[in-house]
């Protein structure tokens, strides 16, 4: 595999903007920054304050409305919706916050589907063992519906790490839990993560959960708040 820049993300001067009745909202403002090669980066704000837009923008979900963003050295705001999908395949893995697993697939086949789209031959068997990783080994022919919040969240994360992604992106993803399964679940993500040495760029509102990252930036109204902590911005 082609070896990745130290650099994973980087972003100048991003812009979104949404058309509203009373004419334009602008929802980011000029952000840049930079995260590096393995890297664990919070983003924190409180609702509405342009965390996920930024996340989406970064991961190449959406495009800017003006500015530039690069992953793994890719110009992902020049290329179009079938492009950046192929980046995100080969580098990227995401969790969020509703699980988003496919409740027609056993929780084995919802982990498992990710790596054989990407024509990986051992999926099943790497997935059985993340399965039992994360816990989940005697529900492997469960479906979602047959899973509890937490059950599932771990479902996800096994899913988002079976690819062995360069970059994950995490959005809330212990908000929809209790306090004791919300902990297991964070847990897990940085156990997995330290593991695989990814680059962790994650969206939340807990102030504690950020402190666990190596770097918290904080959102306000579409802007950074905490310029001094911006050390990393090219």
């Amino acid at each position: 595999m082609t070896k990745l820049p130290e650099i994973h993300i980087k972003a100048s001067n991003l812009a979104k903007r949404v058309k509203v009745s009373e004419g334009s909202l602008t929802i980011l403002h000029d952000i840049s920054l930079t995260i590096n090669q393995g890297e664990t980066v919070a983003i924190v704000g409180a609702s509405g304050s342009g965390k996920s837009t930024l996340l989406s923008l970064l991961a190449g979900l959406d495009v800017p409305s003006s500015g530039e963003v690069y992953l793994a050295g890719k110009p992902l705001h020049q290329l179009s919706e079938d492009e950046r999908a192929g980046i995100r395949a080969r580098y990227v893995g995401f969790v969020f916050q509703s699980f988003l697993l496919l409740p027609s697939l056993t929780a084995l086949e919802n982990i498992t589907l990710p790596a054989e789209l990407a024509g990986d031959k051992q999926a099943r068997q790497r997935a059985k063992a993340l399965l039992q990783q994360v816990g989940l080994e005697a529900r492997a022919d469960f479906y979602p519906a047959q899973l509890s919040g937490g059950e599932q969240q771990r479902v996800a994360i096994a899913r988002a790490f079976i690819t062995k992604p360069a970059i994950l992106f995490a959005d809330e993803p212990s908000a929809n839990l209790d306090a004791t399964t919300g902990q297991k679940i964070e847990d897990l993500l940085f156990d997995l993560n330290t593991q695989q040495g990814t680059t962790l760029v994650l969206v939340t509102h807990s102030e504690e959960l950020a402190t666990r990252c190596q770097r918290q930036l904080k959102m306000q109204a579409g802007r950074f708040i905490n310029t001094e902590e911006l050390a990393n911005v090219g």
